[in-house]
């Protein structure tokens, strides 16, 4: 499949969808609101993107951005998808629905950068203790036992 080919598919369900090819892979820039028309209509479209092998957060400190690496085993071919969120509100709807690898990753951006999935079915930490404040992974978070600050 061809590159032009998946992004025509993605600027028919998030027209506001916006696409970077220098790197290794198709990269779109998502509306966090279309984020979740666009993961079901890429998982079930003739792309064939069955598998998210990675999703994770990046904090820039005016705000974070949540990235999703999709792949289809059946064609071998894989995009990256970004989404942009306001740093003192961040909630994007979760795809774990979706793709059951999303579980367990949106549970640990959860914990460790404080984004919230909406619909997650089990939203809660994984590593650290439930009374841990603060989000240890957000530049702005100083520990004073392990004195960290970035």
């Amino acid at each position: 499949m061809h590159n032009e080919a998946i992004k025509d598919f993605i600027t028919g369900v998030a027209t506001s969808a916006i696409f970077d090819e220098s790197g290794e892979w198709l990269t779109v820039q998502a509306e966090p609101a279309a984020w979740k028309a666009m993961a079901t209509a890429l998982r079930q479209s003739q792309f064939v993107f069955d598998y998210l092998f990675c999703l994770t957060c990046i904090d820039w400190k005016t705000h974070l951005t949540m990235v999703y690496h999709l792949s289809s085993t059946v064609y071998r071919h894989t995009i990256v998808i970004k989404a942009n969120l306001d740093r003192s509100h961040p909630v994007i709807d979760t795809v774990s629905d979706i793709w059951r690898t999303a579980d367990f990753h949106e549970r640990e951006v959860f914990e460790l950068f404080g984004v919230v999935f909406s619909g997650h079915p089990d939203l809660r930490k994984l590593i650290l203790p439930d009374d841990f404040e603060g989000f240890p992974l957000r530049k702005d978070f100083e520990d004073p036992i392990n004195m960290i600050k970035l």
